[in-house]
């Protein structure tokens, strides 16, 4: 069983709050009417199939695309009124946004960290060096790391500025099974100990099953299902996550059942 998020009573807001978020490409519905929150110390993963909208709402989080309608708020800012401030409580990780390779673990970390504006860079450096086990790669250049290695330097520079809200596209893709189940732990232990939040998305539906508190089920860009991964498999008479995945993936569940429409 997945231990409850942690609370704390001088944290009422959630850290990430979407409401009626929609996203159009010409006659293309990519994302339609999606609201959820993210609360302190909560993991929730965002699944679906491919061209479900995962990466798109992402996207629109952090202000890389604008919404057709609808808005996102973190750390009660509005990204559009306010996205710099915003995303200053925010960091990301994906395995398919590696670090710029020709330079080294700790010119990486030092360059992110001047763009976060982290305070006492050198020394958060050095302690997220120590945290993930980086101090003999601390001088080799980031395209010449293992993916497992690789992981672990985005993960560490997701970290730096200590978020309010932590976004994951798919982090532990490509990489061992021993290296996942390490970045997994480190996520858990962020999410507990710091009470941030964090959006994860994955196809791994051990993963989020392992993982996640709450999971959100996308298709066509449209929540279906959202809950706790244990209630939502015995609610649908699922044998496993991935069966309600798969259900899920070709539409044989009604559209809001146990969730949003």
């Amino acid at each position: 069983m997945i231990p409850a998020p942690a609370q704390d009573s001088t944290v009422q807001e959630p850290v990430l709050s979407v409401q009626g978020l929609r996203k159009t490409f010409g006659a293309m519905v990519a994302v339609d009417e999606v609201s959820f929150e993210v609360l302190p110390g909560e993991i929730v993963g965002l699944v679906g199939p491919n061209g479900a909208g995962k990466t798109t709402i992402i996207s629109m989080i952090l202000g890389v695309l604008e919404p057709s309608a609808g808005s996102v708020t973190i750390a009660g800012l509005d990204v559009a009124r306010r996205r710099s401030e915003a995303l200053g409580h925010t960091n990301f990780a994906a395995a398919h946004a590696p670090l710029p390779g020709n330079l080294t673990v700790e010119q990486n970390l030092r360059v992110f960290g001047m763009i976060y504006e982290v305070a006492g860079l050198s020394a958060r450096i050095e302690a997220l060096l120590a945290e993930f086990d980086l101090h003999r790669l601390r001088g080799a250049k980031c395209g010449l790391l293992s993916s497992g290695e690789q992981s672990r330097v985005t993960l560490a520079k997701a970290m730096l500025n200590r978020p309010r809200l932590l976004l994951l596209d798919e982090p532990t893709a490509a990489i061992d099974p021993s290296t996942a189940r390490d970045m997994r732990a480190r996520i858990r232990d962020f999410a507990a100990r710091d009470l941030g939040g964090v959006l994860w998305t994955s196809h791994n539906m051990y993963e989020v099953a392992e993982v996640c508190h709450r999971v959100l089920f996308l298709a066509r860009g449209r929540v279906l299902l959202q809950g706790e991964p244990g209630q939502l498999i015995r609610d649908h008479g699922a044998a496993t996550l991935e069966d309600l995945f798969v259900s899920v993936a070709h539409e044989d569940l009604t559209a809001g059942a146990g969730g949003q429409a």
